[in-house]
């Protein structure tokens, strides 16, 4: 039985860390922001932990077990 291969966009976009889980960066960082607060601004700059309902289908794409 072949590979799975990882999904190109996913690996680009998530990342392990240390322990295990599944680190990702913030939406809505990209454009149009004079109308966001600084302080939406840099909260959205910091990264987070993946929700554990994405958590398969996201294993899935990086092709984690």
């Amino acid at each position: 039985m072949p590979k799975i291969k990882t999904n190109s966009g996913s690996k680009k976009r998530f990342a392990l860390t240390g322990s295990g889980k599944i680190k990702r960066k913030h939406a809505y960082k990209s454009h149009i922001l004079t109308k966001k607060t600084k302080k939406q601004k840099r909260n959205l700059g910091h990264f987070t932990t993946i929700t554990t309902a994405d958590l398969n289908n996201v294993k899935k794409l990086l092709a984690i077990k």
